[in-house]
C-alpha cells in the first residue's frame, strides 16, 4: 500500500512536469500514462501475481465451504454485505454527471483550462485563485479529462475512498480481529460526508487516504522503532499536503506525537528528539515544495491566497475560550452541514472512561483524534464535516476499541485503584450484552446511511441507464442562480465557432463552458473577443453599445455582440 501511494504521487508530479514544460497535449499524457503503467507492471508483476493468486485461493476456499463459512463468520458476512451495498450506491452516484460546487468551480475547471492552454500556469484574478495551491489530485483529473470526461475524474475520487477503506482495514488489523477491523471500516464509510464525497470530483478522500497512511506509518515506527517508518509516514503526509494545503495542520499533530513517544521512551536524548522532528518536517515540506515554488514565483507568496485580501486569515482571540471549543466541537459532531456519523458522539463518554485502560498504541490513536479536533478548530472550518473527514478513520478505530473491549473482561477481573469506575461500567455492560448493542447500533446507523445515500443517488439512475440525457439531467439539477452554467438549449454549441471568443461576466463555475472564452476575472489588455456573455449580472457600462442577441431565462444568461465583430479589451 505504501509503495502504491508513492507511485500515485510520482505520477501526479510527472503530469505536473508536463504542465510546467508547456507540453500538456493528449498524446504526451497518454504516452506517459501507458509507459508509467507498463514500467511499474514490469517491476511489480511478481508481487501483483502473488496478491491475485492469494485472493483467488481465498475465494475458492470460501466458495468450497460457502454455507459453513457464512455460519462461522455471520457478523463478518453482514458487515461485508453492508460495505458492498454502500460501495455500489456510491459507485452509482460516481457514474452520474458532476454537480458539486467546488468541483465545477476549480477542481475540474483548472485541469480543463490547463489542458486548453497546454500548460500549468498561474491564473490571475479573484475567481480561480486556487490555481497556485498544491493540486496532486487535480493532476490526476487532468489525465481523466484527457482520456474521457468528468465521470472518470469522479471515479478516481471514488477509488480513493476504496483505497482509504483498505488502508483502514489493514491498520485496524494491527489492533483487532478481522471482524472488528471490518467494523471500523463500516463506521467510517457510513458517514454521510464520506458517501457524498465518494460521488464527487473533490479531493478530500485523496487527502484522507494519505493521512491514514501517514498514521499507519507512524504507528509502525512506534511499534518497531525503525526510523524508516517515520520517514515513510512523513512522505505520506507530504503527499497529503500536496493534495490539500490544510493538511499542513497534521504536521503539528505528528510533532506532538513524536514528543509524546520521546517522553515515554527509554532514550531521553534531546538530540534524538530534535533529529526526528527535523527529519519529519523536512520530508513533509519537501514533497509539496514544487507547488510552493510555483506559487512564490507567480504571486510572491508560497501559500497564496492565504493571508491576502482574497483569503484573509486572522486569529480570533475568542477561539481560546474553552466553552467555545466545546460548543463548536459539539456542533461538528451533531449538526455539521456535511453530516458525520452520530456514533462518535455516542461513544465519546465511553472513550473518556476507558482511555486509561487503552494499550499505548491505542492511546496514540486517541491522542491523534483529540489533536485532530484541535487542529480543525483553529484552522479554516468553512468545509464543515468535509474538513474533519481525513481524521474520521482514527475516530472510527477508537470507537471499535470500545466495542472490542466489551468482549475482553470477565466477571473475575478485579478492579484496582482508579479503574473501579470503568470496571463497574464493564460489569453493567456485560449484564445487558453491551457489545452486541454497540454493534447493532453501528449497523443501524449504517443502514440509515445506505437508505439516505441510496435515495439521494437514485436521481442518477435515469441518466446512467440512458433513459435521460446528460443535457436533460444537468438542466434539471444544476443551480443556475448560484453560479452553475450549462448550455441547456444548445445555442452556444450551434452558434459559437472555434474561432470566436466570448468574454464572460458574472459566471462562476466554468467547467461546463464548452466554447472559447475569457473570463472577466483574468482578461487582460489586448485580449480579443467578439461576444460578451453575462450571467446573473448586468452588462458593464463600457459595453452598452453591444446588442442583445440571445437570452436564456433558465440559466440567467444574456449574450451580446456587435454583428460578430472582434473587439480588443
Amino acid at each position: 500500500m505504501f509503495v502504491f501511494a508513492i507511485l500515485i504521487g510520482i505520477y501526479s508530479y510527472l503530469i505536473l512536469a508536463l504542465g510546467l514544460l508547456g507540453i500538456l497535449y493528449k498524446s504526451y499524457i497518454i504516452l506517459l500514462t501507458i509507459t508509467y503503467v507498463l514500467i511499474n507492471f514490469y517491476f511489480y508483476r511478481r508481487k501483483l501475481k502473488m496478491n491475485l493468486l492469494r485472493c483467488f485461493k481465498t475465494f475458492k476456499k470460501i466458495q468450497k465451504h460457502y454455507i459453513s463459512w457464512i455460519k462461522r463468520n455471520l457478523l463478518f458476512t453482514l458487515l461485508l454485505s453492508i460495505l458492498l451495498l454502500q460501495s455500489v450506491i456510491n459507485f452509482m452516484g460516481a457514474l452520474g454527471p458532476e454537480l458539486g460546487f467546488d468541483a465545477l468551480w476549480y477542481h475540474l475547471t483548472l485541469p480543463k483550462i490547463y489542458l486548453m492552454k497546454h500548460s500549468v500556469d498561474h491564473i490571475p484574478g479573484g475567481l480561480l485563485y486556487y490555481s497556485n495551491m498544491p493540486k496532486l489530485t487535480e493532476m490526476l483529473y487532468m489525465s481523466a479529462l484527457t482520456i474521457s470526461n468528468e465521470t472518470l475524474a469522479k471515479l478516481i475520487h471514488f477509488s480513493f475512498g476504496i483505497l482509504t477503506l483498505i488502508a483502514i482495514y489493514k491498520l485496524s488489523s494491527k489492533f483487532f480481529s478481522q471482524k472488528i477491523a471490518l467494523l471500523v471500516v463500516v463506521v467510517f464509510y457510513s458517514n454521510l460526508v464520506v458517501g457524498w464525497q465518494s460521488i464527487t470530483a473533490y479531493i478530500d478522500l485523496t487527502r484522507a487516504f494519505f493521512e491514514v497512511m501517514a498514521l499507519w506509518g507512524f504507528i509502525n515506527w512506534w511499534m518497531k522503532g525503525d526510523r524508516k517508518w517515520l520517514a515513510i509516514s512523513a512522505i505520506m503526509l507530504g503527499l497529503a499536503v500536496s493534495t490539500k494545503l490544510l493538511a499542513i495542520g497534521s504536521l503539528l499533530i505528528f510533532i506532538v506525537l513524536i514528543i509524546y513517544r520521546w517522553l515515554h521512551g527509554e532514550n531521553k536524548s534531546l538530540k534524538l528528539l530534535a533529529r526526528n522532528i527535523l527529519l519529519y518536517c523536512f520530508i513533509v515540506i519537501s514533497l509539496p515544495l514544487p507547488w510552493f515554488a510555483f506559487s512564490l514565483s507567480h504571486t510572491g507568496s508560497p501559500i497564496y491566497p492565504f493571508f491576502t485580501n482574497i483569503y484573509k486569515v486572522n486569529f480570533d482571540v475568542g477561539l481560546l475560550d474553552p466553552s467555545r471549543f466545546l460548543f463548536d466541537t459539539w456542533n461538528l459532531l451533531t449538526r455539521s452541514p456535511d453530516p458525520i456519523s452520530p456514533i462518535y458522539i455516542i461513544f465519546l463518554p465511553l472513550v473518556l472512561i476507558f482511555y486509561k485502560k487503552f494499550r499505548p498504541e491505542m492511546k496514540l490513536v486517541a491522542i491523534y483524534s483529540l489533536l485532530a479536533i484541535v487542529i480543525w478548530y483553529f484552522t479554516s472550518r468553512t468545509g464543515g464535516g468535509r474538513f474533519i473527514l481525513p481524521y474520521l478513520p482514527a475516530f472510527s478505530i477508537v470507537v471499535a476499541r470500545i466495542v472490542d473491549k466489551m468482549g475482553i473482561y470477565s466477571s473475575s477481573d478485579p478492579p484496582s485503584g482508579g479503574e473501579s469506575r470503568s470496571f463497574k461500567v464493564l460489569d453493567f455492560a456485560r449484564t445487558i450484552n453491551f457489545r452486541l448493542l454497540c454493534i447493532g447500533l453501528i449497523i443501524f446507523v449504517s443502514l440509515i446511511s445506505i437508505f439516505y445515500r441510496g435515495f439521494a443517488n437514485s436521481r442518477y439512475i435515469p441518466v446512467i441507464l440512458g433513459a435521460q440525457t446528460k443535457e436533460e439531467f444537468l438542466s434539471s439539477n444544476l443551480n443556475f442562480s448560484f453560479g452553475d452554467f450549462y448550455d441547456t438549449d444548445g445555442y452556444f454549441k450551434n452558434n459559437i465557432k472555434p474561432t470566436d471568443k466570448v468574454l464572460l461576466y458574472g459566471f462562476h463555475n466554468l467547467y461546463y463552458v464548452d466554447f472559447p472564452f475569457i473570463d472577466s476575472s483574468f482578461v487582460k489588455r489586448g485580449d480579443r473577443f467578439n461576444y460578451i456573455a453575462v450571467q446573473n449580472s448586468i452588462l458593464p457600462q463600457r459595453f452598452l453599445m453591444f446588442d442583445l442577441i440571445y437570452s436564456n431565462p433558465k440559466t440567467y444568461v444574456n449574450l451580446y455582440s456587435i454583428g460578430g465583430k472582434k473587439w480588443v479589451y
